[in-house]
């Protein structure tokens, strides 16, 4: 049996791409639909696929107008 392995999840409901590398409890990724997950190889393809925000709390927000206030207030990205 080949597992593939990729690196980058998109939840197509919140639209927030997260780095399973660097995966942060906040982040929550289990608790993200079946039906809602998207995975990719590089972040260039799920930036290309659907305009996604980084995770604040794997990716650092680098590309999101959310304020840390936010982004803690929301609970999970």
């Amino acid at each position: 049996m080949v597992v593939e392995i990729r690196r980058y999840l998109g939840n197509t409901l919140t639209f927030h791409v997260h780095d399973a590398d660097h995966e942060n409890p906040n982040c929550r990724l289990g608790q993200i639909g079946v039906d809602h997950r998207r995975w990719y190889d590089t972040l260039e393809e799920a930036r290309g696929d659907a305009r996604y925000e980084d995770c604040y709390w794997c990716m650092g927000g680098s590309n999101t107008d959310r304020s840390i206030g936010a982004a803690t207030s929301a609970g999970t990205a």
